[in-house]
């Protein structure tokens, strides 16, 4: 029988709760303004608010013994994925949880992708924040000194729980270059974990998505160090001012396995040093810097023949030495295991395990039960192996973060009937609305094909494989359950009684032998030929077609790299017969990462990037067709115009994507396709926009000073639309090669048509340091010069300035 509901509370007289705990008699744990966590009838250190947290902790682990220290070194994922206990039970006193857990992950959240975890807990909200409070009050009464559980949940596109407010996917969330939005997404999911009984969210994801074939693209802001740092920093301050942890991933080195290979590879990146830390180190060093989260999640590749997770250099050098960072370190799942299975730098596991504490590992992950590491850890510390020292860090970081959390002032939910009125309110879909509004790039749109005009429509077919499909508008790492809204069903809803809207698939999204139909083609069968004469039928009566294209979430995503970057299936041969019939075509690209769509963007007259947005997709693809929303959103990912060209990506060196000389000492002819498809911050609007008066002023010319940058951005044309106003800096000469130019600041700006305003930024020293040839980040004498653009390959204004030798 389930523990009836009460008011967690510590603010009231002590609670009548009570308990036997191991062998002791029932007592009042709760009292005024405190909780006697040990039971032992007084009021220790560790458990008095008013005292620094260090004396806490350092009370708290001289208390502990190496069964309860251990304890707090691994996870414990939720029901149905390891627990298999919706509710604790009289066993869970002979579990290895008995004494203590670091963190519970992804507990009672109801996902859609994992059946075998659906539970009655996890909606309505308030019956999920009443279970985690009954959890958590098992471990708080039923262990011997009652440390709390953090309980930790995905968070990349909306906290990852049934029926929380969803998000569009990050590449999505890239794509608008709105930091307030960011700052407002990271509240959102914040406020929702707090709500539910979260205390640390597993977001943002800071990897740069250099390589277009990757799976998890789609779930990166994009490529840019700069930009991701900036939006990544919003999302953390976000998330931490809702208190709860933000867990950064996957520190490090991540997002390039070798030929885009995921799965089962997740080894080799071919990255050197110096960028190594100009492009993968620097959105963590920058975020943990200046947003201070709580948590950073060790990935299971290598780097340089060392494994992250077992890394010395990583996870304790540069992550706490150098950056800074004072919050503990999850393993990503089976990153311990791989530097025995898979890295082979470990004789046996237990080998593994001690090679991952004593790197600085303080909390393992994986999908398999805690006693799996917490066996072996405690037998190294009695063998000697691993000192009692070491443990003694790993787990006072543990701690200081659930004390910075204030779990041990109130390690409850305090009002779990609230979380019916503050999660998913009619507020947060309005937000994500706006949010997934704020995705949508223009990508081409010939003679101002784009808006259509309903009110010259008559009738209207909508094609192609995504446009019925909802699949990709739930993520593995996001909310499920909530009702979608298909691109066809939007667009029917849109136009309402206005135009008839007909409907022909086309095709799948793959065909039979996909991917190998990729390098080996087959011929049409009878099915797929007759479903392409089907919609070309249609499209011969209609007055325009959209054609909705791309990839779902089986195609794209977590080990879904790919080999090829076309169009999957017959999805192009649609499109070509489509675009025989003479009918304006207006392609909807539905992806999570760059396709090399060269035909299309040749000869279809109109194409809008969508991404993976959220649930909401068919209304807001519908709006932005039709006008209602002007897309502002610009592309935070190269789109190569061929595979053979990657890594294809801004920043890049010197001449290093430089086209092909047919003529002079290294010019031979033409053997290769040059140029990127769409460059990085590439996007087109529905109005126009004109840049001026640029001034860039310095106080003073030394290193250490900051220079200011202002300028004007007009909207020329005849809708309100978004700009936005992106900000190059090149160092002209330098002790090293440096990159081309690369981004340093950048701003969305809302303007009436006729509007004018001006936009500042401020160039840090930061700003202009490269890692000189010691590999120290230096401000070098010389000239700078700012480029003001509206994409990396659009630069509208150039001034340069200078800095002097100190």
């Amino acid at each position: 029988m389930r523990t009836p509901t009460l008011p967690y509370c510590l603010l009231f007289p002590a609670l009548l709760l009570t308990s036997a705990v191991q062998g002791q008699s029932k007592q009042n744990i709760y009292r005024k303004g405190w909780i006697d966590f040990n039971k032992n009838g007084k009021k220790d250190v560790f458990e008095d608010v008013a005292q620094p947290v260090e004396r806490r902790v350092a009370d708290l682990l001289s208390q502990m013994t190496l069964e309860e220290k251990t304890c707090q070194t691994a996870t414990l994922y939720g029901y149905g994925r390891v627990l298999k206990d919706k509710m604790p039970t009289a066993e869970w006193k002979t579990m290895v949880w008995k004494d203590g857990i670091a963190n519970i992950d992804e507990e009672l959240n109801g996902l859609a992708y994992h059946p075998g975890a659906a539970t009655e807990f996890s909606y309505p909200f308030s019956k999920h924040a009443t279970a985690i409070n009954d959890v958590q009050k098992w471990f708080v009464e039923q262990t011997r000194l009652g440390i709390p559980v953090d309980f930790t949940n995905e968070g990349i596109h909306g906290l990852c729980h049934d029926r929380a407010t969803p998000l569009p996917a990050p590449i999505g969330i890239g794509s608008t270059w709105n930091k307030a939005l960011v700052r407002q997404a990271g509240a959102t999911v914040g406020r929702e974990a707090k709500a539910l009984g979260y205390s640390n969210v597993y977001a943002p994801i800071l990897d740069p998505a250099r390589d277009q074939r990757w799976g998890r693209v789609v779930e990166c802001y994009g490529e840019n160090p700069f930009h991701i740092a900036e939006l990544g920093k919003q999302m953390v301050l976000g998330i931490q001012e809702q208190g709860v942890a933000s867990t950064l991933k996957h520190y490090a080195v991540y997002s390039v396995p070798k030929g885009g290979r995921d799965g089962d590879v997740r080894t080799d990146p071919h990255v050197a040093p110096r960028e190594m830390h100009q492009l993968y180190l620097y959105p963590f060093r920058r975020v943990i810097q200046e947003a201070k989260p709580m948590g950073v999640m060790s990935s299971y590749n290598d780097w340089d023949g060392q494994p992250v997770t077992g890394s010395h250099y990583f996870l304790t050098e540069l992550l706490r030495e150098k950056f800074g960072f004072d919050g503990y370190v999850v393993s990503d799942s089976e990153a311990v295991e791989f530097l025995f299975t898979k890295h082979h730098v470990a004789d046996t596991y237990k080998q593994a395990v001690q090679q991952a504490i004593e790197a600085g590992l303080n909390v393992r992950t994986n999908f398999t039960m805690p006693e799996v590491y917490i066996m072996p850890l405690r037998e190294l510390v009695k063998e000697g192996r691993v000192s009692m020292k070491t443990l003694d860090r790993r787990v006072a970081d543990v701690l200081r973060v659930k004390f910075r959390l204030g779990l041990f002032d109130q390690p409850y939910t305090s009002n779990p009937k609230a979380a019916d009125k503050t999660v998913h309110t009619a507020a947060d879909e309005a937000f994500s609305l706006q949010l997934n509004r704020e995705t949508m790039v223009l990508l081409k749109n010939e003679k101002n094909l784009l808006p259509l005009d309903d009110k010259a429509l008559k009738s209207v077919l909508v094609t192609g494989p995504l446009a019925a499909e909802k699949n990709y508008t739930t993520s593995r790492y996001g909310p499920s359950n909530n009702p979608v809204t298909t691109v066809l069903d939007g667009i029917k809803s849109y136009l309402g009684a206005k135009a008839t809207v007909h409907y022909a698939k086309g095709c799948n999204i793959v065909d039979a032998s996909w991917p190998e139909s990729e390098i080996i083609p087959t011929a049409l069968t009878k099915e797929e030929q007759a479903s392409i004469d089907e919609a070309v039928a249609q499209a011969r009566l209609a007055d325009v077609v959209i054609a909705v294209v791309g990839e779902d979430e089986k195609r794209v995503g977590e080990s879904l790299s790919r080999t090829g970057l076309g169009l999957p299936g017959r999805q192009l041969q649609l499109l070509q017969a489509l675009q025989a019939t003479g009918k304006p075509v207006v392609m909807v690209l539905v992806n999570g990462q760059p396709l090399t769509i060269n035909w299309e963007n040749r000869y279809v007259p109109a194409i809008l990037e969508a991404w993976f947005p959220g649930p909401q997709s068919g209304r807001v693809i519908a709006e932005t067709l039709f006008g209602d929303n002007n897309p502002g959103g610009k592309l935070p990912i190269t789109f190569p115009k061929s595979t053979g060209q990657i890594e294809y990506n801004f920043p890049f060196k010197v001449s290093s994507q430089a086209g092909q000389p047919s003529a002079g000492p290294n010019g031979y002819g033409k053997t290769s396709i040059n140029g990127a498809l769409y460059p990085f911050g590439f996007g087109l609007s529905y109005t126009s926009f004109e840049y001026g008066n640029l001034v860039v002023s310095q106080p003073s010319q030394h290193a250490n000073a900051n220079v200011q940058v202002t300028m004007e951005v007009t909207n020329t044309g005849k809708r309100l639309g978004d700009e936005v106003v992106q900000l190059y800096l090149k160092d002209k000469v330098s002790s090293v090669t440096t990159y081309e130019f690369d981004l340093r600041g950048f701003e969305r700006v809302r303007l009436q048509p006729g509007e004018k305003k001006t936009v500042s930024f401020t160039l840090h020293p930061n700003d202009l340091a490269l890692l000189d040839k010691n590999m120290n980040w230096t401000v070098e004498p010389g000239e700078f010069e700012v480029l003001l653009g509206s994409s990396s390959e659009d630069i509208r204004l150039r001034k340069s300035f200078t800095i002097q030798a100190d």
